[in-house]
């Protein structure tokens, strides 16, 4: 899944890096937590209500210093942004046609030696009474941990929470998960329900 991304193209990451500082700086904004200390594991990006939701994380993540991949609707990736979004670490998603998404990826974490994706657990910015659970099913697949990322527009706070390993136990992973983020809010709260 290797490509030149944004998070790895000489010359250009550390002056997105100075950027990112210096934007979430004069924004208010802190970075909290750490992610884990291996080279490969599932992030979750919760909560997901804006378009905001996407600098923001991208910010952060070059703060850490971490090259991350990111999953998408295929829309985002149409015209002329197309190219500019898999820059920025995009992978495109047919959501009408995901079969076998979950292997494809498990299969890029196993080839890989060092790999980082990012996805938002409700699967768009709307409001939904449950998560998809196609993270969990990657890192049980893949045997990576999930990382609890998160984005606070309530505290400008973002950054991660803990990490868990998945248990084979999806619905009681998924409640403790979910727990954490008790009090987190996205920039419009009322679409997010933890």
């Amino acid at each position: 899944m290797y490509r030149h991304t944004l998070f790895n193209t000489a010359f250009i990451t550390p002056i997105f890096y100075g950027l990112s500082w210096l934007w979430l700086r004069l924004a208010g904004w802190e970075v909290r937590g750490a992610p884990p200390r291996v080279s490969k594991f599932v992030v979750i990006a919760y909560p997901h209500t804006s378009n905001w939701d996407m600098p923001f994380t991208i910010a952060i993540c070059l703060l850490y210093r971490l090259r991350i991949y990111w999953l998408g609707k295929s829309s985002l990736f149409l015209g002329p942004m197309g190219p500019v979004m898999k820059w920025l670490g995009g992978i495109p998603v047919n959501l009408d046609r995901s079969e076998n998404l979950v292997q494809q990826i498990v299969d890029s974490f196993n080839r890989a030696d060092d790999l980082i994706v990012v996805i938002a657990p409700e699967g768009n910015r709307s409001y939904v009474e449950r998560w998809k659970t196609g993270f969990y099913h990657i890192a049980a697949g893949a045997r990576v941990p999930i990382a609890l990322g998160f984005l606070d527009f309530g505290k400008k706070q973002g950054g991660y929470l803990n990490s868990y390993m998945p248990s084979g136990d999806i619905d009681r992973d998924i409640r403790l998960m979910q727990a954490e983020y008790a009090g987190i809010r996205g920039k419009f709260p009322d679409q997010s329900r933890w």
